[in-house]
């Protein structure tokens, strides 16, 4: 239920002011009306709003999933889109979402068009979601538009789960490996420093840098995590800019080992989602604009920005993408097989299908070949600091025994 802020006239004549919780502004208004008042102002409660925003989170994309499905089946069965919006809405368990899809309601009530009320919230339902319900509200195949959406939503957000999958494992050795490097630092080394100033020796080189780095550690960590945490705070922001976009959109596509992860998920995405709106009736500029958009990397898209604009020169879209560095080969020529035959979309979601698969089997190829790497990595930095520990302590033996 959401909370209105409602003025209202009553039996009498007077106006009134008050709180009512419905489903949406026109649920409230109805029963404003049950209640023998006559509804002249109906808002959302502000404070209200604003701390629900706060508490939920962000929605998830297994929720609209769901949603759209449960949303597809109701149609499908014949029920009224209202009708179907209220149910729908009612199950879905996610706050932040039941909250955008009342006030996607009351718009859908009040006239709008269901895409155009969708749009009002592109943070929830963005660029192919609102023209895929469009082209689907066009043709009256809604709940085919509908099914589409939430097949092509969970088969990018399970080759983005692969990809951060991928990612994961790499992070957390290093982590150890830091871990593992720290304790040796903080624990072990200092203790060679006092055996050393037992025997009245000098430390040697190698030594002595390792425990200055360890008492730097000890005396300033606090300086060193504040270090890194506004480091990370402000290398966020910047990454939001223009210029960090840029630049982490490129590092992507260029990054040893994992640039070819991300260019052939950039290759499946915009096949996939070029498929299913060429599949919907979504005319083929506007389907380069939206996946655009939807790729998710600036450099991609600006190649796709580009071969639109040949497009519309007139030229076709196999050649206009060939001539783009950063598309694989095998999409303009799947794209001017479909352009021959007349099946763009069966042969831009084969292209998809075969990257989705690339993708897998980079992954696997990552995961074999990374492994041995940071483990030797590991054996090298800790050798090196057991050595720089064990070497000290040998030759104060030798000498002792000497």
């Amino acid at each position: 239920m959401i909370t209105f802020q409602y003025t209202a006239k009553n039996k009498d004549g007077g106006t009134t002011k008050g709180l009512v919780e419905a489903e949406s502004e026109g649920a409230a208004a109805k029963l404003l009306i049950a209640r023998g008042l006559t509804p002249l102002d109906i808002t959302l409660k502000q404070s209200g709003s604003k701390l629900l925003t706060k508490l939920t989170t962000h929605v998830k994309t297994k929720d609209k999933v769901i949603f759209t499905r449960q949303l597809a089946t109701l149609l499908n069965a014949g029920l009224p889109l209202t009708q179907s919006l209220y149910t729908a809405s009612e199950q879905t368990e996610n706050k932040q979402l039941a909250l955008v899809l009342s006030q996607v309601i009351s718009s859908v009530e009040g006239g709008v068009s269901f895409s155009e009320a969708l749009s009002k919230h592109p943070d929830i339902f963005n660029d192919v979601y609102v023209a895929l319900v469009a082209a689907g509200e066009t043709s009256g195949t809604l709940d085919q538009a509908l099914e589409r959406i939430a097949d092509q939503q969970e088969k990018d957000a399970d080759m983005i789960s692969k990809v951060r999958g991928a990612l994961v494992y790499p992070i957390i050795v290093t982590a150890v490996i830091v871990a593992v490097v720290v304790f040796l630092l903080t624990t072990v080394v200092p203790q060679i420093e006092l055996l050393y100033k037992d025997f009245n020796k000098e430390l040697p080189f190698l030594t002595s840098v390792l425990i200055g780095i360890a008492k730097f550690i000890t005396n300033f960590w606090w300086l060193i995590i504040a270090i890194l945490l506004v480091g990370g705070f402000f290398f966020r922001q910047w990454l939001k800019t223009s210029a960090g976009t840029i630049f982490a959109d490129r590092l992507k596509l260029k990054i040893p080992l994992f640039g070819d992860l991300y260019v052939k998920l950039y290759m499946a995405r915009f096949s996939r989602t070029g498929q299913t709106l060429i599949a919907s009736g979504v005319q083929m500029l506007e389907m380069l604009r939206i996946t655009a958009r939807a790729v998710d990397n600036v450099h991609v898209a600006k190649a796709i920005t580009r071969a639109s604009e040949k497009v519309k020169g007139g030229k076709a879209l196999s050649e206009s993408l060939k001539a783009e560095d950063v598309f694989l080969s095998l999409v303009p020529q799947m794209i001017k097989v479909g352009e021959q035959s007349g099946s763009i979309d069966k042969m831009m979601g084969k292209s998809a299908s075969y990257y989705e698969n690339e993708l897998d089997n980079k992954i696997k190829t990552i995961s074999t070949t990374i492994e041995p790497v940071l483990m030797v990595f590991l054996a090298i930095v800790v050798g090196g600091i057991v050595l720089a520990i064990l070497v000290p302590v040998y030759n104060l033996a030798s000498e002792s025994l000497g």
